[in-house]
């Protein structure tokens, strides 16, 4: 048992180490962070199965192919032409909530009537906006910060109550460089437009 609890708590603090690189360099705008969020996201499949956090695991799986493409996307683009960040769009805020209401609505459903979750509603919750966030990153738009740490603020108090406290710190100070990332990066886009002389497009 005590084994079980030294390997628990160290694949935390190794996950920790890996996501907390992964979204310095996220917040910097490099490409490579998503190299090290995909060792994050396998370290913390393994923590969210031993802490029966089923819609956790789907939302690392998730996370995993979208980094695989963010990844590919940010290094490349369409017609091998790496994408500018961006505000989101119309479309695009009508895609994340679309994203937000499916995916809440399938991981309740799943979570209440095929898993011995007992927190089902919270944890769904959560992975839903996570789940928007993330594919709002791998298209390189500012609006995934806002989306994440919405997911952030309500992930906190349910790693309190699983008694994950190293990953629940690791939130928290997420939830930090979120808001650091969104004023990163809107520095960034005033920036290039100054640069450019270009305004950024608000429909």
């Amino acid at each position: 048992m005590d084994s079980l609890f030294y390997n628990f708590t160290l694949i935390q603090i190794l996950g920790t180490c890996f996501g907390v690189t992964q979204v310095l360099l996220a917040r910097q705008n490099y490409i490579h962070n998503y190299l090290f969020g995909i060792v994050s996201i396998l370290l913390s499949i393994w923590i969210h199965y031993h802490s029966q956090l089923y819609a956790d695991i789907v939302l690392s799986l998730y996370y995993l192919v979208m980094s695989i493409y963010g990844w590919l996307y940010w290094q490349f683009g369409k017609k091998n032409n790496p994408p500018p960040i961006q505000y989101a769009n119309r479309l695009d805020y009508i895609k994340s909530f679309g994203i937000v209401l499916f995916c809440f609505g399938a991981m309740s459903f799943w979570l209440i009537n095929y898993t011995d979750s007992d927190v089902p509603i919270w944890d769904a919750t959560t992975s839903a906006f996570a789940w928007a966030g993330m594919w709002l990153m791998a298209k390189r738009k500012m609006e995934n910060w806002i989306f994440l740490n919405i997911s952030n603020i309500i992930t906190i108090p349910l790693l309190i109550y699983k008694e994950l406290y190293i990953y629940a710190a690791l939130t928290s100070f997420l939830f930090v460089v979120g808001v650091s990332g969104y004023l990163k990066w809107r520095k960034l886009i005033q920036d290039e437009n100054q640069s450019t002389g270009h305004q950024p497009a608000t429909t």
